[in-house]
């Protein structure tokens, strides 16, 4: 049966839940309220913490039915009510997983209203609000989180954030009983944060600790997330940190022939989730209702058992999920979605391609490892670029492949060099080298209407750039371009070479860059988006990536420094790089100074 609470109920918990929250961050300091938290900890290790970290704010989790009624709750506790407030990816992870229910079902909102301390110190009360609308079906959630306070916890905010800094916090309090307990990158705030629980032996309520360092801390993350969360239980074919079996960062967690076992059949999760397109079951089902796999099966053209055994195995992976109706049915996740072929941003021809060609190279891999020639060309006795050349139709999937993977590119154009250029007195130009089918171009040219564009790329795939920009209302804005790297256009003010380098061999690079830095005039800045390999050998997705550009192009994914070498050999300077999703980078690259000339 389910649990239910009025709403004025629920508003009063919440209201006095946010005013002892606020009194306890108002009454401590991290110099009082580390020992309460960390039974035995003194003399260097406390000093340590308490110098490299200050108490920022205690964080709970509250249901209000809409935004207005949270805003009242503040108000009635003399918080800030005009306070911001941001989605919330960690948290709103957790409460899927603790409660299988698909994320896109859980509005999660962070808001901060300040509380100034006894010491005078500003301080919060991060307020977690999850949006429980009258018969909305989530007052059960909100009553187990209230009677379990998962999310309650104490934070602590690094002053300094470094790796070094980071894992020695973090020794420091699994020294004294810490145990982690989950955490996560939210790329709405920039921000990184590491979850403990406390040792039974705390002197206070609160029983989880967070360590939040601003910016992006994938190793240190990496390293943390090592471990089960003590909160959730994983389904099969996940771990508790919500990644899949195949993460190697989580995998230490299960005995070594079941771990193994779940990386061998990996292929075939790669093959149902291309089922899962191919079939078109996305475009048949619906992330609000289940439906009977009967119906699936007639809509589908599919078998009704083979297709029961596919969606079984789909809802393991989290594509979708199994719900009980009067009979037995199946609902799309926010995951599955992606694969549907009407969705933003579709993730569909992705899963076609490595599904497809890609994924028949994959089983020639042996042959790159003995050679270190490319497995494709070994198999299509022909180099991927050519292959599609030969077939429109999958020179379209590959072009449209490169467009499903553009979320890397969602914080581009806020990059410093494009928002130079789009505030010039005179109007900018970006020649975007090599750009597929526009889609890069078009949100910058989106996101900066006082920019013009220019897009080199073969002849088919100007063609449907050229549709694409003119459906964005871009296309008055933007020159095409048919030719090949050495056509690179002169005069441009910033110029733009996403995912093109990690194709090709060394010798190549410095000839595509070679290109670009005859082209560009001396105030030109070039953006270079790629993954970087990571420093420390830490889990990441440029990793995986290598071994895909090896097997299929012979091409490899780089370092920082092995890129900044083979800008330099080319007259090119790397004047910086900063992060993007997906694992990726934007490379920040200018001309090299000529030198002063000598005094006589």
């Amino acid at each position: 049966m389910m649990t239910t609470l009025s709403d004025e109920t629920m508003l009063l918990d919440d209201t006095a839940r946010l005013r002892a929250a606020a009194a306890f961050v108002r009454e401590h300091d991290s110099a009082s309220l580390l020992p309460l938290l960390l039974p035995g900890i003194g003399g260097p290790d406390l000093r340590a913490l308490a110098g490299h970290c200050h108490f920022a704010h205690a964080g709970m989790l509250v249901f209000p039915p809409d935004e207005e009624s949270l805003r009242a709750r503040l108000a009635d506790c003399g918080l800030t009510v005009d306070t911001p407030s941001h989605p919330s990816v960690v948290v709103r992870g957790r409460l899927a997983r603790r409660h299988r229910r698909d994320p896109g079902e859980l509005d999660v909102r962070i808001l901060r209203p300040q509380v100034l301390g006894a010491d005078g110190e500003r301080r919060a009360v991060e307020v977690f609000a999850l949006t429980v609308p009258p018969h909305s079906g989530l007052e059960r959630i909100a009553a187990h989180e209230r009677a379990h306070g998962h999310e309650a916890h104490l934070a602590f905010e690094i002053d300094h954030p470094d790796p070094l800094v980071l894992r020695g916090l973090c020794a420091i309090l699994a020294r004294y009983g810490a145990r982690p307990d989950g955490g996560g990158y939210n790329p709405h705030e920039d921000g990184t944060v590491l979850y403990f629980t406390t040792p039974a032996a705390a002197a206070c309520a609160y029983r989880r600790l967070e360590l939040y360092a601003h910016g992006d801390h994938r190793d240190a993350l990496a390293a943390h997330l090592d471990h089960p969360e003590p909160n959730t239980r994983p389904s099969a074919g996940t771990t508790a940190t919500g990644t899949t079996a195949t993460d190697p960062a989580t995998t230490g967690a299960r005995p070594p022939a079941e771990t193994l076992l779940h990386l061998l059949t990996g292929a075939w999760s790669t093959q149902a989730l291309a089922s899962f397109a191919r079939l078109s079951l996305p475009d048949a089902m619906d992330t609000r209702t289940a439906r009977r796999t009967e119906d699936l099966a007639r809509l589908t053209g599919t078998h009704p058992r083979a297709l029961a055994t596919l969606l079984s195995y789909l809802a393991m992976l989290g594509a979708v999920t199994r719900e009980d109706l009067p009979e037995e049915g199946f609902r799309l996740t926010e995951l599955g979605a992606l694969l549907r072929a009407d969705a933003p941003a579709t993730m569909r021809p992705l899963a076609l391609m490595y599904g497809g060609p890609f994924y028949r190279s994959f089983g020639e891999l042996d042959h790159s490892v003995r050679t270190g020639q490319a497995a494709f060309d070994h198999l299509f006795g022909e180099n991927h670029f050519d292959h599609f050349a030969r077939d429109p139709e999958l020179a379209d999937l590959f072009d449209r492949s490169m467009a499903a993977g553009s979320r890397m590119f969602g914080p581009l154009p806020d990059h410093p060099a494009l928002t130079a250029a789009a505030q010039a007195p005179a109007s900018a130009t970006v020649v975007d080298v090599a750009g597929g089918n526009g889609e890069l171009l078009r949100r910058i040219l989106t996101a900066h209407p006082n920019l013009r564009g220019v897009l080199l790329e073969r002849p088919h795939a100007v063609a449907a750039a050229r549709r694409l920009l003119d459906a964005a209302g871009c296309g008055a804005r933007c020159d095409y371009r048919a030719g090949d790297f050495a056509d690179v256009p002169a005069g441009g003010d910033v110029y733009v070479l996403a995912r093109i380098l990690h194709d090709w061999d060394d010798d190549r690079c410095r000839e595509i860059l070679g290109h670009c830095a005859r082209a560009m005039p001396d105030h030109a800045d070039l953006l270079i988006v790629e993954r970087l390999l990571p420093t420390d050998g830490s889990p990441s997705l440029a990793t995986a990536w290598d071994l895909h550009m090896l097997c299929n192009v012979g091409g490899r994914e780089r370092r920082a420094e092995h890129y900044a070498r083979l800008l330099a050999d080319v007259g090119l300077h790397l004047h910086g790089h900063s992060p993007l999703p997906l694992d990726g980078h934007v490379l920040h690259v200018r001309k090299t100074p000529a030198p002063a000339p000598r005094k006589p």
